[in-house]
């Protein structure tokens, strides 16, 4: 068996510098392109990023990290694990992903405690597990046609199936494991990459008998490449010693998020995560080789923390940064170069009696710049001053009991029984991007564009009033990004030309980087929200991104704990939310569909995040008047697991994503005691739901919950759809809502 490479990464961005994925799978579901068309983009996209890891100098090249959708949903597919109701689709993958008309997706949620969002396996007692390795053997093949030896990269048998909730039916599943690695074998691959992301979390006696089994099995297989279990998000823990415990030559571990590991690990070969992932500073060079050299092991590899997905391309496409903050970051490419570069130093001081981590930090720092060509900056690290904390706010005053403000906000609003609403967004039209886009290219004055906003919210307000929705929104025609939108307007944030990532499918954002303190100059949303309330009569939504959710969908600076962050966004939030309800809004959302995504995945750490989030939530919105109604929003982020912290956040009314995964939070929300709007619309889907199929989610939701307490609304904001297809599904919320409340008691 072949020695490990000295320098990877657990895998890398797929969607294109310039989201070259993306127009090809919105062309191809549109239908203005083939299959074909669609496949030889994603082969150009391979190509170019093995091409890109080679010219930067590392060593061990993965496959198999490009999806045209989610990996995850690519280890179904090459299990087998495909529901018998899509076999007959015209495109099986696609189905499954975005549903198709009269058959709905599979559920999706969030990856770990991350915004990339994965589709969940459904496997059932009738799912018969059958190998289908073309895609990992077809890159494979691939790559080495281009002249590359790749390692593929496949999600491992045991968090897959704790994802599906099917531990039970591992034996059949390494069977597949088995053919897929002799396959492998016979195709030539020396290694092999399986992810166990779920080995990072808290795991039970049996779960960990699983994992010992598991590889136990597949490192007793009789034709197989090396094998590498790579870990990230996170420590091992008791996993780490289960997996050093069985055949496997190689493990991963993260030590950005975790701790060096205290087992001795002589028998393998370490994967050592000393470049992070999930964040875009640069590397300390200091604390990563100090970190390579306390790993006991046969032989410690430099690596990535985890997969560089979550990370933009290259800082090459930023030429609008500042340059002090620019010399402080690295995206993709530079984090790879930084990976080659700590290889190098860390090989240099083993070949040198280990001389001074200092110079290997130099030697680092010159090898890093001169493969980049950038600047060197500022290297976070032992040379880099201390910050000093600021104050600690002063607590905010409590908002009256929620009985008081449910009476006074039921006299004020005087809406219906199962009020009707949206969560925020309505369609972005091209012609608003291309409105955005001439600011930018100077070709449309700001006066120009204002008047086009004003006409598309006139538009918002006109659609919904003719539909007959009871709570109004102006639309969100003015933000290209429900936090980018608020980075631009606050100080304390820098916002990218071309950094985008991917969250799922086609959809991707720009995360804005946190870099200092947080300031509120001057209004945000006020202009906007006051215009729309001025051309209706019924309430119009003042709409408003929550501090938990800015900060985990940024780049966060690193030099202040991430709760004084958080509560510095709280503040500014908190004076919008004043300035909004002056301006003469009644209803005021503060969305935190990012609180699940930041839960610890440790149950030791959970009770303090969720103690400082609720709070900082709550001294955001702790000002508005006790008929003023305060809504929140969450969505794709199994939010039933925190349903006690979602009512402690005390807003009025939470709408919550409902219709996408089966209604399944229904059987959470007995004891909600305030306003709760389970979706019954999956906006994720082109499908239009029919008014018998959202009239049927309604009804389990008043069999959950008292009917006074019900809101019915979508799953998600309505960017990512068509005016069509929102005029069809709203008309048909409506029309079920219509239907259920003349069934009600008078």
């Amino acid at each position: 068996m072949s020695s490990f490479p000295t320098s990877t990464v657990l895998g890398y961005p797929r969607i294109g510098p310039r989201r070259e994925l993306k127009r090809a799978l919105e062309s191809y579901w549109s239908g203005r392109s083939t299959r074909a068309d669609l496949d030889r983009v994603g082969a150009g996209l391979r190509e170019r990023t093995w091409r890109r890891l080679a010219e930067l100098g590392l060593d061990g090249l993965p496959s198999n990290t490009f999806s045209l959708y989610d990996q995850v949903l690519d280890t179904a597919v090459l299990l087998g694990a495909v529901p018998e109701r899509y076999r007959d689709a015209a495109d099986p993958y696609f189905a499954m992903a975005r549903g198709t008309e009269g058959l709905a997706p599979l559920r999706m949620t969030k990856w770990f405690d991350t915004n990339y969002h994965y589709i969940v396996p459904e496997i059932g007692p009738d799912t018969v597990f059958k190998l289908d390795a073309s895609k990992p053997l077809g890159e494979v093949r691939e790559a080495r046609a281009l002249g590359f030896e790749t390692r593929p990269v496949v999600v491992g048998p045991v968090t897959f199936l704790l994802l599906g909730s099917a531990l039970d039916r591992l034996d059949e599943v390494l069977g597949c494991y088995e053919e897929l690695l002799a396959a492998l074998a016979a195709e030539g691959v020396a290694w092999v990459q399986l992810d166990e992301p779920a080995l990072v979390g808290d795991r039970t006696p049996g779960e960990l008998a699983a994992v010992r089994a598991a590889y136990e099995r597949l490192g007793s297989a009789a034709a197989r490449p090396g094998l590498f279990v790579a870990s990230y998000f996170g420590d091992l823990g008791e996993s780490l010693p289960v997996l050093a415990g069985t055949p496997v030559e190689a493990i991963g571990v993260d030590l950005v998020r975790g701790g060096v590991p205290v087992a001795d690990l002589t028998g393998k070969t370490v994967v050592a995560g000393v470049v992070s992932g999930r964040d875009v500073w640069r590397t300390s060079p200091g604390r990563a080789l100090a970190a390579l050299d306390a790993v006991r092991a046969a032989r410690v590899v430099v690596s990535t923390s985890c997969s560089l997905l979550h990370v933009p391309y290259s800082l090459a496409g930023e030429p609008g940064l500042e340059p002090e903050l620019r010399g402080r970051l690295a995206f993709a490419e530079e984090k790879v170069a930084e990976v080659v570069a700590l290889a190098a130093a860390h090989a240099a001081a083993r070949a040198s009696a280990r001389a001074s981590a200092r110079a290997s930090a130099r030697a680092f720092a010159r090898a890093s710049t001169h493969a980049l060509g950038s600047a060197p900056g500022v290297l976070p690290g032992d040379d880099q001053p201390s910050v000093a904390l600021p104050p600690e706010p002063s607590p905010s005053q409590e908002r009256s009991p929620y009985a008081v403000r449910a009476a006074a906000q039921a006299a004020h609003l005087r809406l219906p029984p199962l009020p009707t609403t949206t969560i925020g967004s309505f369609p972005q039209t091209g012609e608003l991007r291309a409105a955005r886009a001439a600011v930018a290219a100077g070709t449309l004055s700001q006066a120009g564009y204002e008047r086009r906003v004003e006409a598309e919210i006139e538009r918002v307000i006109r659609v919904q009033e003719r539909l007959g929705l009871d709570v109004l929104v102006h639309g969100e025609p003015e933000r290209n990004d429900m936090v980018q939108y608020f980075a631009e307007h606050l100080d304390g944030f820098a916002v990218t030309t071309n950094g985008w990532v991917q969250s799922y499918g086609s959809r991707c954002t720009r995360p804005p980087i946190l870099h200092g303190d947080v300031a509120r100059p001057e209004p945000i949303t006020v202009r906007w929200a006051g215009y729309a309330q001025s051309l209706t009569s019924q309430p119009v939504k003042g709409m408003l991104t929550g501090p938990v959710t800015i900060v985990a969908w940024s780049f966060v600076r690193d030099d202040l704990p991430l709760r004084d962050v958080v509560l510095q966004v709280a503040d500014a939030i908190g004076q919008e939310v004043r300035d909004l309800e002056a301006a003469g809004l009644s209803i005021i959302q503060v969305d935190e569909p990012a609180l699940r995504e930041l839960l610890p995945l440790r149950r030791s750490a959970q009770a303090e995040y969720l103690e400082w989030a609720v709070a900082a939530y709550r001294r955001a919105t702790s000002g508005a008047s006790e008929r003023t109604q305060i809504h929140t929003h969450l969505c794709y982020s199994d939010a039933d697991q925190i349903l006690a912290a979602i009512d402690g956040l005390d807003a009025d009314v939470t709408t919550i994503e409902s219709a996408r995964s089966g209604a399944r939070i229904l059987g959470a929300v007995s004891a909600f005691g305030r306003g709760l709007g389970p979706g019954v619309y999956d906006i994720h889907s082109p499908r239009v739901p029919s008014a018998e199929e959202v009239e049927s989610l309604l009804r389990r939701t008043v069999e959950a919950l008292p009917v006074e307490r019900v809101w019915v609304n979508p799953d998600c904001g309505l960017k990512t759809r068509t005016y069509e297809e929102v005029e069809a599904s709203l008309a048909n919320v409506v029309t079920a809502t219509r239907r259920l409340r003349s069934a009600l008691p008078h």
